[in-house]
C-alpha cells in the first residue's frame, strides 16, 4: 500500500474524527475526553495550523492524520506541538512515522523552530521509539502525568526536536 499525507479538507471531517475518537476512547494518549462530530470536528481541525491528512494513494481511504499547532504564545510561539493518530487496523505500518516526518517539515515551512511533545504516555512504547528513531530528545518524566481512561495514573515522558 501506498501512503502519502495532504492538506486536511471538509470532506475528511467524519473519517478523521472517527480516527481521532477513535484514540480518545481508548484513554491512553491524547488529553482529551470529548468525542468530536461532524461540527466540532470540522472547526478543530480548521483551527489547527495544519492537519494532516495520511490516506492510501490507491482507494484514496483515510488512515490517519495529524494535528500541528503552536505550544504556547508570544515568546514561546515558535514552538510547535503535535498529536498523531493512525486507525487502529493500519498502525506498525510506519504511517505514523510518516506524520510525524511530514508535521516536521510542515512546522518548520510554518516558521516554527522546534516541535514539542508535552505529554507522551510511558506506555506508548511505539511513539517513544518511533521518537527516539527520529532524534527526538527525551526532557525527563513527569510521574502521575496524565490520567488513563480507567483512573489511574501513568507517567508521561516530554520530548523535542529541533527544525
Amino acid at each position: 500500500m501506498a501512503v502519502s499525507i495532504r492538506e486536511y479538507r471538509e470532506s475528511d471531517t467524519a473519517d478523521a474524527a472517527e480516527i481521532w475518537n477513535a484514540v480518545v476512547e481508548e484513554g491512553a494518549a491524547f488529553p482529551q475526553t470529548e468525542p468530536l462530530d461532524q461540527r466540532s470536528g470540522r472547526e478543530f481541525f480548521l483551527s489547527q495550523s495544519r492537519t494532516g491528512i495520511a490516506f492510501d494513494d490507491e482507494t484514496g481511504e483515510i488512515l490517519g492524520l495529524y494535528i500541528l499547532h503552536p505550544n504556547n504564545v508570544g515568546r514561546c510561539g515558535h514552538i510547535c506541538n503535535a498529536s498523531y493518530a493512525v486507525r487502529e487496523d493500519c498502525r506498525g505500518r510506519h504511517i505514523g512515522e510518516q506524520l510525524v516526518t511530514d508535521s516536521m517539515e510542515r512546522g518548520k515551512e510554518l516558521g516554527f523552530r522546534i516541535l514539542q511533545f508535552n505529554a507522551v504516555v510511558k506506555s506508548n512504547t511505539p511513539a517513544l521509539r518511533l521518537y527516539q528513531k527520529l532524534g527526538f530528545t527525551q526532557l525527563g518524566t513527569i510521574p502521575g502525568g496524565f490520567r488513563m481512561k480507567d483512573g489511574s495514573y501513568a507517567d508521561i515522558v516530554p520530548h523535542y526536536h529541533e527544525l
